[in-house]
């Protein structure tokens, strides 16, 4: 269950999303999740580093010793300009590299990064983005499935609230 801390941290980063320009809810969650994909990806390469160190079990880098600084661990701790360099340039490209790894093999991670796109062109919203996804419990139960969840009952919301046309008023004919 997400919490209303959580729902409240959500909302504010919805809010900011919309300020920023972008108001389109599927884009939210879009760029959202690439920022979420970022994170988790940085998550399982220390862990996987770690089981290298600590057991010698090898494993296949996600990023080369040259794409360090694609890695969320570094780039959420730059400033504004430099991180949306990083990210826009960097992280949003390797993302696309990632999806087209292996050409012979259609993978589902390949058919959604191909088309990788940061659309978050203000930097003090990419870093108050950062920020949020970085301070996510994405590693305590169900608390990713919970929060997709959370995302899509917001753009539910948002469509719900559209203005709905009006129709022309119907009159009987006489007769």
């Amino acid at each position: 269950m997400i919490t209303g801390d959580l729902k409240s941290k959500i909302d504010g980063l919805w809010e900011d999303f919309w300020v920023g320009g972008i108001t389109n809810p599927l884009t939210v969650i879009e760029q959202i999740t690439y920022l979420m994909y970022s994170r988790m990806l940085d998550t399982q390469e220390q862990r996987d580093e770690k089981r290298k160190q600590i057991a010698g079990i090898d494993f296949k880098p996600r990023f080369a010793p040259e794409q360090q600084e694609f890695r969320f661990s570094h780039y959420s701790n730059l400033g504004s300009d430099e991180m949306m360099e990083v990210v826009r340039d960097g992280v949003f490209q390797h993302f696309r590299q990632l999806g087209q790894a292996d050409a012979s093999k259609v993978t589902l991670l390949g058919n959604f990064m191909k088309d990788a796109r940061l659309e978050i062109v203000k930097p003090s919203l990419l870093t108050k983005a950062v920020e949020v996804i970085k301070n996510l419990p994405l590693d305590r139960g169900d608390t990713k499935g919970d929060l997709y969840e959370y995302l899509l009952s917001k753009a539910d919301n948002c469509r719900d609230q559209r203005p709905v046309p009006h129709a022309a008023p119907h009159y009987p004919h006489d007769g």
